[in-house]
């Protein structure tokens, strides 16, 4: 009976602490012959489907996200580095490296409906609801803005390369981070002009951003150190500052879960729970792999996916993540 007893009370506490995991990694999608590295995500949510910048490879894969297989390749594209669906258009943005040129694509049938052009390393992709228009970060300093047929309409200037940045739903403002300048720069989306310059200062490479909207704060992702910096939108002072994964390229805020999940090159998933605006307990540490650096969090399917670059013996891949 002891026995019995005993095997009963390992079982359950395996299934509890089974369950109180955050992330379970449910699938990988295989990137066969996809070689460099890659960059941004952006999903098609009705229609199930993930693209992906695969920057060293030269491509966009567009990949079916329930099946995991490979839909089709965009082929010849200049270190694309961001993407883009527009789901009313139907259409595919691409923001290349290497040419500057900011590609839009029928998302049905991939014929290139228009080119624009950049001074070059055209970068992060974001929506603007309010303006029905793509935004896109490039070359020595600017935010390029775009409408929806790809034509350009204007731009912001900004003091050097921009690298995440973000935009509020309920106010006008996008937070850009600018790593050569070691600052968040503000500008309003209304207005069209920068209106703020906030310095980073017990960190530097400040690359991927979130945006905790509800309680004001920036979650600011640094790699020297490896850190997470917490910045109050109200006063663009530093609020907290927490050790992460090293070598991080995108952080996510879940906020209907109150999480935040950090992808890191050094080949960790840190996933923290948010106790209120200014700390934060780091609750997981998966391992995933070198350089997987990258990825997507889509709150509508519940899951995390982590773009692993072929390196070596190491195959490229995506991990799925399903969240708890």
């Amino acid at each position: 009976m002891k026995n019995v007893l005993a095997t009963l009370l390992f079982l359950t506490g395996a299934v509890r602490g089974q369950q109180s995991q955050p992330l379970s990694l449910t699938s990988r999608i295989d990137l066969a012959n996809v070689n460099g590295r890659i960059d941004h995500l952006s999903p098609d949510l009705k229609g199930q489907r993930l693209f992906m910048a695969a920057l060293g490879n030269h491509t966009v894969e567009v990949l079916d996200a329930g099946s995991g297989k490979r839909l089709r390749t965009l082929t010849d594209l200049a270190e694309p580095q961001g993407v883009y669906y527009d789901p009313a258009a139907n259409r595919l943005f691409v923001a290349c490296a290497n040419d500057g040129a900011i590609k839009v694509f029928d998302a049905g049938s991939f014929q290139l409906i228009e080119t624009v052009k950049s001074s070059g390393d055209a970068d992060n992709v974001r929506y603007d609801a309010r303006g029905h228009r793509v935004i896109v970060g490039y070359g020595d300093g600017a935010l390029a803005f775009l409408d929806l047929s790809g034509k350009k309409t204007g731009e912001i200037a900004l003091d050097a390369h921009p690298e995440s940045f973000q935009l509020e739903k309920t106010g006008t403002r996008v937070f850009v981070n600018v790593p050569d300048r070691k600052e968040i720069q503000v500008a309003d989306l209304v207005k069209n002009v920068a209106v703020a310059k906030w310095p980073v200062t017990s960190a530097s490479k400040n690359y991927p951003m979130a945006l905790d909207e509800a309680d004001h704060r920036l979650l600011i992702g640094c790699r020297s150190p490896a850190r997470m910096l917490v910045i109050d939108t109200a006063t663009g002072k530093q609020t907290a500052s927490v050790e992460i994964v090293g070598d991080t390229d995108d952080l996510f805020y879940d906020a209907s879960r109150k999480r935040v999940y950090v992808i890191g090159g050094d080949g960790f998933v840190d996933v923290f729970d948010q106790k209120d605006a200014d700390h934060y307990n780091r609750i997981a540490h998966y391992p995933t792999a070198t350089g997987a650096r990258t990825g997507l969090f889509v709150p509508e399917w519940a899951k995390l996916f982590v773009a692993v670059p072929h390196r070596g013996d190491q195959r490229a891949e995506i991990l799925v993540y399903a969240i708890k």
